[in-house]
């Protein structure tokens, strides 16, 4: 597990000059399977017994073959390299080619835990009064980048998309400042389904001094590629996934974020140290491992999509159907948007 322990104060390059000096400096918690990966574990105090129940489908016949008595794998290693194979195919690489690799591979509670983590990591609180640091989002988008900003008291500076959904690149830069630490790039968009350009990607990447976060939670809708070979040619970008989507599985609550080794080593260092529970590993394990259910169900969804959207233009009240790169359609009433709305949320 050498290349997945969790380190202090080895941090170099892009992550040591942004990051937070506490954390930085932070000791990490080290649990017992930091230091060792099987075998029973004493000092770890688990349930020698067993456990007091198990899901419903292994309860009859009787299977505990996940051992839901031990702490599961702190870092996640046959899930990274699983995704890794995955995306590297994807994009023609290797992890030995210019792909990503386990060390550039953060695993949690969805997104939502790196959205969470990055900004602890990054951002210094202090907005309320006056002060601290600041991320930048590209309204409208996903909710949660300002939810855990204002939660880590960590200001926000807004750059909207212009009509067409698309980024304002000079404005985005001259809005940069000093505190700007992390910016949010939705990438298709939440709630406009537009993908981003990686050459939009590519110059933002190079002319700031912050970490780009490229959130791809609809990626697998997209015929724009993923950002993943960015991450290994750019120190400042990280790239957001999750398996809620394409994959089918929110319930189980997995994503990933992928980036340069220093970065995801501070998220490593900063997460709760059995974060992924087995139950989940085990689910997106045998889905990616069985990537050709997800293609066809893409694939479906896709044609769904394709019917939706000609069903949507021949209503006389829909003034637009915008182009999706994701599972849904974003489209334009002529009038009455929130009365549409209400009779679509109770009635359907």
């Amino acid at each position: 597990m050498t290349e997945e322990k969790k380190e202090a104060s080895s941090t170099t390059g892009r992550a040591a000059k942004l990051a937070r000096p506490n954390v930085l400096s932070l000791q990490p918690y080290r649990c017992a399977r930091d230091d060792y990966s099987s075998g029973i574990l004493l000092d770890a105090n688990e349930n020698a017994l067993g456990p007091a129940s198990l899901p419903t489908n292994s309860l009859d016949p009787y299977d505990n073959g996940m051992e839901l008595e031990r702490y599961p794998c702190p870092y996640q290693l046959t899930l990274k390299r699983l995704l890794c194979d995955h995306r590297n195919a994807q994009v023609g690489q290797t992890a030995d080619n210019g792909g990503i690799q386990p060390k550039n591979v953060f695993v949690g509670v969805g997104s939502d835990e790196a959205i969470d983590l990055l900004i602890r990591i990054f951002c210094t609180p202090g907005n309320t009064s006056g002060g601290g640091d600041a991320i930048m989002i590209t309204p409208p988008t996903y909710g949660m980048y300002k939810v855990c900003a204002n939660v880590n008291d960590v200001g926000i500076q807004t750059v909207p998309l212009t009509p067409d959904f698309d980024l304002q690149i000079p404005e985005m830069l001259q809005a940069v400042t000093p505190a700007t630490k992390l910016i949010f790039i939705c990438s298709p968009g939440n709630p406009t389904a537009k993908s981003i350009p990686l050459s939009d990607v590519r110059l933002i990447a190079s002319s700031v001094n912050a970490i780009v976060i490229v959130d791809e939670a609809y990626v697998d809708f997209s015929s724009v590629p993923t950002a993943t070979s960015l991450v290994n040619e750019f120190d400042n970008v990280v790239v957001l996934q999750t398996l809620s989507k394409a994959f089918g599985m929110a319930g189980i609550r997995c994503g990933f974020a992928i980036g340069p080794a220093d970065v995801i080593q501070l998220m490593n260092n900063v997460k709760a140290p059995y974060n992924v529970n087995k139950l989940t590993s085990d689910a997106a394990a045998n889905a990616l491992k069985n990537t050709a259910t997800l293609e066809e169900n893409i694939r479906v969804l896709l044609e769904e999509r394709a019917l939706m959207e000609k069903q949507l233009i021949a209503l006389d009240f829909v003034e637009k159907v915008y182009p999706s790169d994701a599972n849904f359609l974003l489209f334009r009433v002529k009038q009455k948007a929130n009365e549409l709305y209400k009779t679509v949320s109770y009635h359907l």
